[in-house]
């Protein structure tokens, strides 16, 4: 099973497919930016948040402001 082929992912792989690190991920999640789910101790990632995220504009936003 490819990475495409998930429907769920991990952090860091979720951070990857979008070519941020995983604290600009993590504040995103915060910020309620993308969904989460959480499966026993692992906080996932769904494949449509992903998408979603990455097909939409996002005025304003840039690192300088996130920090």
């Amino acid at each position: 099973m490819g990475t495409t082929d998930r429907l769920l992912y991990d952090r860091k792989t979720a951070a990857e497919m979008l070519s941020i690190s995983v604290r600009t991920l993590d504040y995103l999640i915060s910020q309620r930016k993308l969904e989460t789910r959480r499966i026993g101790r692992k906080l996932l990632i769904p494949r449509e948040s992903l998408r979603r995220f990455a097909a939409a504009d996002h005025p304003g936003y840039s690192r300088h402001e996130a920090a």
